[in-house]
């Protein structure tokens, strides 16, 4: 159990090193506009993050590739990564998504290695693919016997943990408010998952105009902590 355990837990440190910690995702748009201001604030816009956007995206990707995974269907993979890419408007959060994919892919290929995530990296290195983090948990976790539903857990914790810290840093929250805002975002990451596991495939890149518009506004602020 702990040998499965171990490398979940590692995957989903926000220090791990997948260059997330650059990224707020529209969040500091939000910020700057006095929109997000303090934990309460902060909250609110988290839960409508996980449960509106991050589940149809991560969440659902992850749990696609999964299956595909199990299927041995590399080719719905590439597909699949293909999808995830289109389907992310704003450009900087598109890039966002495909530099972490690519460094997390190179990192776990180094600690995880498998044939499939390795065939994954030579497709990005060829170009013929783009790179995602939901699909790097997935190839992961499918190798090292994890269940899809720790899976798609560990993969949206590690997005909602990474942009805590960035919450922290940006709005900014004590260390403390950060801690007390992971440990109420974990009812909030089980009802995405129970959301995410009826979910028709065809919600794929469902999101929220409203956040799209934030992100694709990021590009404009005069001042800047992150890179999307």
């Amino acid at each position: 159990m702990n040998e499965r355990l171990f490398p979940l837990i590692q995957l989903c440190d926000s220090n791990f090193p997948s260059g997330s910690f650059s990224h707020s995702f529209g969040m500091e748009t939000y910020i700057q506009e006095e929109k997000i201001h303090d934990e309460q604030s902060f909250k609110e816009f988290l839960k409508v993050y996980i449960l509106k956007s991050l589940s149809y995206t991560d969440g659902l990707g992850c749990r696609i590739a999964y299956e595909l995974i199990q299927n041995q269907d590399l080719e719905g993979i590439w597909d699949l990564d293909e999808k995830l890419f289109a389907s992310c408007s704003a450009k900087e959060s598109r890039e966002a998504s495909r530099r972490i994919g690519q460094q997390m892919a190179k990192l776990c290929m180094t600690l995880y290695p498998s044939v499939t995530l390795s065939t994954y990296l030579m497709k990005i290195k060829e170009k013929e693919c783009y790179g995602h983090p939901a699909i790097v948990f997935a190839i992961v976790s499918s190798e090292l016997g994890i269940s899809m539903e720790m899976a798609m857990t560990a993969c949206l914790y590690a997005s909602v943990s990474s942009l805590i810290q960035n919450a922290v840093r940006g709005i900014p929250l004590g260390q403390t408010a950060g801690q007390s805002i992971l440990l109420w975002t974990h009812g909030v990451i089980q009802s995405a998952v129970l959301l995410v596991k009826g979910m028709p495939e065809d919600e794929l890149g469902r999101t929220l105009p409203g956040l799209e518009i934030a992100q694709m506004r990021h590009e404009q602020l005069h001042v800047r902590l992150f890179m999307s």
